[in-house]
This record gives structure tokens, C-alpha cells and sequence, in this order.
């Protein structure tokens, strides 16, 4: 046999070795992978509802016969419930956001909220004092931060998203450099505040789930709820946006105004949020990291689930840890925050580039 009928024979077995293997579009490559993705997503959602459970009942001063005990019990649950709504808004925002801009290191804080609620805030007292800022809570006030948050992206997007513009590199780095405008104008006006005014502000600013008041709920959980569903029922065409604006195109989607549809859900989400609890920088970044490596797949049906599943897990396990063993409870986002903030060095000093 020469050489060339050996070579016909060797490109006939792959030409028929690759007809015979099964192709096809699924979420995961191999039934193992998607066995173990849903391992991981059962064992954190038990893991969750097991550390919410000991936030509950965990340390109770009060006996369960007690007349007192439910009435603890349910201002528990308040914080709960505002863990929940942090971890929806959180993971569902940044992993929405990272999939739009293609890029999985920017988180939508760059876009300015947390720097918009910090000036909100610190203008408050600056302004009319610290009874001002002691009694701007209510719904009215809550939603008055929410639609200044969020009109201020919609201008940002209106302006930067269209016309001669249309660029999403544009938008993020005007973003920052309004985040870091806002920041040096709060900080100048922090400055000249008194230090009892000072120790009450920073009270605010710090991200907390004893910040949330349960009086929002019934305006902030269906808004969440609606939201979260919409990005659901949109995951197949994140699944394009993700692969870039000309492949996005080329598969029929409308590329600009499925930019600016994600980008309004995503920051009235993180306006709920950053209302709510406050700034919370590196959380959803942190949950978006670890959703990546938890589920192996393109398809944000599988993605989003996980992320709400870990984000959860982390913001209730950190509370129970730091509340009943480490007896830190103010420490709680600081300590959140740092985790967060190490896994973002490590992404960067790893990918060497943003």
C-alpha cells in the first residue's frame, strides 16, 4: 500500500468517525457537566435556605413557648427578605451586565449608583441637617432615589447609545468619570460636616440589610419579581448579545435596542438595590464569578438560576457567620466587600487586562 491510498483510507475513518459522533446545541458539552451542575445548584439553594433557616431561629434570646418569639422571628425575617431581594437584584444585574459589555470583570457599579447614593445622601445632611437625613425614609423618599438613579441612566444610555455615539465603551467610561465626579463632590462635602453628622452618614453608606425597611417591600418586591422574570424569558437573546454586537446581528437581533432594554432593567435593579441596602460594590461581581465557574455554559437559563442560588448563599452565610460566631455584626458588607474585592485582583492579574 503507497502512501496516498493510506491517506485516502486515514480521511475516510475521520470523514465517517465524524459523521457517526452526535453533534449538538445544547447548554452543556457532556451529560457529566450538566449532572454536576445540578449537584451545585441544589447543594447551595439547601445551603441557603439552611443558613436563612439558622438566621431565624439560631440564637434566639427568647423561648419558642414565649408570647415574644414570633415577633422576633418575623423582624428576622425582615433582614431575610432583604438578603433575597440583594441577591436577585445583584446577581441578575451584573451577570446580565457582563454579558451585554462582553466583558466579565465591569460590574454595573461603574455606571455611577452607589456614587449617585452616596451624594444623595451626603448632600441630605450637608444641606438640611441630620434630622433631614433621620427622617428622609418612607416610600416616597425610597422612590424618589430609584427614579433619580434610574433616569440618570436613561439619559446616560439615551445620550451615549444613539445617534453619532452608539458606543457601550463610551457610556462605561462617561459613567466613570461621573461615579468619580460624584465621589469627590461627596467627599469635599463629608469634609466640612460635623462629626456627629459625620458618624450618622456613614451609618447610611455603609451596605447593610439592617438598612432595609420592611414598609418598601410591597412596592419592591414585585418590581423585582416582573424584572428577574423579564431577564429570564430574555436569556436566549443575552445568549446572542453576549457573542458581540456583529454575531448578534448576523442572528437577527436588534442589537441597539437589546442594549438599551437589558441596561434598563439591569440599573433599576441595582437602584432597588443600592436604595435599599446601600452601596454594595464588589458582591455581585464576586457571585457573578463563581456562577461562571459553577455552571459551564453559554445559556443564561442555567446561569441566572446559579447566580441567585450562590448570591444567596453568600449573603446569608456571611450574616450568620459574622452575627453568631465572629459576634462582628457591622463588619458584615466590609468583609463581603474584601472578598469580593481579592477575587477582582486575582481576575485581573490573571486575564492581564479589563
Amino acid at each position: 500500500m503507497n502512501v496516498l491510498e493510506y491517506r485516502n483510507k486515514e480521511y475516510v475513518a475521520i470523514d465517517s468517525s465524524l459523521h457517526n459522533e452526535k453533534r449538538s446545541a445544547r447548554a452543556f458539552r457532556s451529560k457529566k457537566e450538566e449532572k454536576r451542575y445540578w449537584i451545585l445548584l441544589i447543594t447551595f439553594i439547601a445551603l441557603g435556605l439552611l443558613s436563612s433557616y439558622g438566621l431565624l431561629v439560631y440564637n434566639n434570646p427568647v423561648p419558642v413557648n414565649s408570647p415574644s418569639f414570633i415577633p422576633v422571628v418575623m423582624r428576622r425575617i425582615v433582614a431575610v427578605v432583604a438578603m433575597i431581594i440583594a441577591a436577585v437584584c445583584q446577581s441578575l444585574s451584573t451577570v446580565a451586565f457582563q454579558s451585554i459589555t462582553n466583558n466579565r470583570i465591569i460590574t454595573p457599579s461603574l455606571l455611577g449608583f452607589e456614587s449617585l447614593y452616596s451624594t444623595i445622601h451626603t448632600s441630605t445632611i450637608f444641606f438640611f441637617g441630620a434630622s433631614a437625613l433621620i427622617n428622609f425614609t418612607g416610600i416616597g423618599p425610597f422612590v424618589l432615589q430609584v427614579i433619580v438613579m434610574v433616569l440618570m441612566s436613561l439619559i446616560l444610555y439615551g445620550w451615549l447609545l444613539s445617534g453619532k455615539y452608539g458606543n457601550l465603551q463610551l457610556m462605561l467610561l462617561v459613567g466613570i468619570i461621573i461615579g468619580t465626579g460624584l465621589n469627590s463632590v461627596s467627599t469635599f462635602m463629608r469634609r466640612i460636616l460635623a462629626p456627629s453628622e459625620f458618624d450618622i452618614l456613614q451609618a447610611k453608606l455603609f451596605g447593610s440589610v439592617n438598612n432595609a425597611d420592611s414598609e418598601y417591600f410591597p412596592v419592591v418586591i414585585p418590581m423585582v419579581i416582573v424584572i428577574a422574570l423579564l431577564l429570564l424569558v430574555y436569556s436566549k437573546k443575552l445568549n446572542a448579545l453576549s457573542l458581540g454586537k456583529d454575531v448578534s446581528t448576523s442572528l437577527g437581533v436588534k442589537y441597539q435596542s437589546s442594549i438599551i432594554y437589558v441596561l434598563v432593567l439591569v440599573s433599576i435593579l441595582m437602584s432597588i438595590s443600592t436604595a435599599l441596602i446601600g452601596p454594595l460594590t464588589f458582591y455581585g461581581f464576586l457571585v457573578a464569578t463563581l456562577s461562571y465557574q459553577a455552571a459551564p455554559t453559554y445559556d443564561h437559563r442555567y446561569i441566572f438560576p446559579m447566580a441567585l442560588a450562590i448570591g444567596f448563599l453568600i449573603i446569608t452565610s456571611a450574616y450568620f457567620l459574622m452575627y453568631h460566631v465572629f459576634h462582628a455584626q457591622g463588619v458584615v458588607s466590609v468583609i463581603i466587600e474584601l472578598f469580593g474585592g481579592i477575587i477582582f485582583l486575582i481576575v485581573i492579574l490573571r486575564k492581564r487586562a479589563l
